[in-house]
């Protein structure tokens, strides 16, 4: 047995081992780089990419409040994806999406908003104002 061990580790010794290959991937940020928050994405797709613009809202109030109001929505920049990469970015999204929520919770939809205190009820007999 001792014999037969040491004759394997004698093949394995001359005959060379494939070595794996790696790939590194530098990442390089040119000069006119630029990183932006959007709120939202609105897009859609051909039989040949799938289109997806990131956009920011801006409310503009125009007259009484009880007429309409207008929101400016600014698209800040426009991804332009394949097939296959749109289909790369859905599962990235996805495996990130659930470590997120694994660590913090599900992300829920609704807007948190402050709830709103009643008005402060004031004594008649406290002085206001500057004195």
């Amino acid at each position: 047995m001792t014999e037969d061990v040491k004759s394997r580790e004698d093949k394995e010794s001359v005959t060379p081992k494939k070595a794996k290959k790696g790939i590194t991937i530098e990442f390089l940020k040119p000069d006119d780089f630029r990183q932006i928050y959007a709120i939202g994405a609105a897009g859609g797709h051909s039989p040949y990419d799938f289109r997806i613009g990131f956009y920011n809202d801006t409310p503009k109030m125009f007259g009484d409040s009880s007429e309409s109001r207008v929101i400016e929505r600014r698209v800040e920049t426009e991804v332009i994806l394949s097939p296959v990469a749109a289909l790369e970015l859905n599962r990235w999204l996805t495996q990130h999406i659930n470590e997120y929520e694994s660590v913090f919770g599900p992300i829920s939809r609704t807007i948190m908003r402050p709830k709103k205190e009643p008005p402060k009820t004031v004594d008649s007999t406290e002085l206001q104002g500057y004195i």
